[in-house]
């Protein structure tokens, strides 16, 4: 029964995934960020109009805050149907997302000089954040894609029923990771309606992609437990600690600590690439 239970979760992910891979989805998921966008831009413009007394937090910028929101929803439900793929390329969508977050944060601070500006040394010391936020997010890009161009997908597993019963649990995973991603979702909505201020769950969603990367390692110890694997695995997971303190950190600080994750899992990745490489070398040599 409780087999039968687990069978019908992973159709349901294999149905859903299926579907996400689709045009058609991508179609929608672009219309509701344009439909969200376009809605910004009238309470932005309703606001500055002084129609609707919304607060100096709601100008023309809050249209581009509000698209990146909806659409760092759909980026983080594209992470977890990834996780079951490729635990690496789950990774890469993490600092996709970070990057997306720091551009968020970028605009976001940029609705507040909307009017006449003082172009004082205290202005231009403002802005420096909001710099850091823009070169951290292009410096996370460049990263993010030699971390994706370095990638050798290696299977850990004997044989391919292993494969599969790894493949089947990773899903299982991603179903209860959608299941608290919604549920997230929605104490996020009702929170806005009783305080009044949207706090996104974001940091709280990456405080558990930490402790599925760490189960991920520990059940793969199952199929492996070969050094440089478990060390591969490890500092993804640490990786992801690193990511999830740079959504709480202040400016700078933010942008330092996603740069030194992206550069510690770009560096295990080559040291891992060269070591397979010496050690196939080695194998053909030996035969």
């Amino acid at each position: 029964m409780v087999r039968k239970f687990f069978q019908l979760q992973i159709r349901v992910f294999d149905y859903l995934d299926e579907r996400w891979e689709g045009a058609r989805v991508s179609k929608w998921i672009s219309n509701i960020v344009v439909t969200f966008f376009m809605a910004g831009l009238v309470i932005g413009l309703l606001s500055y109009l002084s129609i609707l007394d919304l607060g100096s937090n709601f100008t023309a910028f809050f249209a581009i805050e509000l698209a990146f929101n909806v659409l760092l929803i759909f980026e983080v439900l594209g992470l977890i149907f990834l996780i079951p793929k490729s635990v690496a390329d789950s990774v890469g969508k993490q600092f996709e997302i970070i990057s997306l977050v720091l551009l968020r944060d970028a605009f976001k601070e940029f609705g507040h000089y909307l009017g006449e500006v003082n172009w004082e040394i205290s202005f231009l010391m403002e802005l420096l954040p909001i710099v850091s936020d823009a070169f951290g997010a292009i410096l996370i890009f460049l990263i993010t894609g030699l971390f994706y161009r370095a990638q050798k997908h290696i299977r850990i597993t004997g044989s391919h029923e292993e494969q599969r019963g790894f493949i089947d649990i990773k899903k299982l995973i991603s179903i209860y990771l959608t299941l608290s991603f919604i549920g997230l979702g929605i104490y996020d909505i009702v929170s806005a309606y009783q305080n009044h201020a949207f706090i996104y769950s974001i940091k709280l969603f990456y405080t558990l992609l930490i402790f599925t990367d760490v189960f991920i390692l520990l059940f793969s110890l199952r199929y492996t437990t070969k050094y440089y694997n478990l060390f591969r695995y490890s500092s993804f997971a640490l990786a992801t600690i690193f990511l999830r303190l740079t959504l709480s950190a202040p400016a700078y600080y933010n942008v330092l600590l996603a740069v030194i994750a992206g550069l510690m899992v770009l560096g295990v990745t080559y040291i891992y690439n060269k070591l397979l490489l010496k050690q196939s070398e080695v194998l053909k040599v030996e035969t």
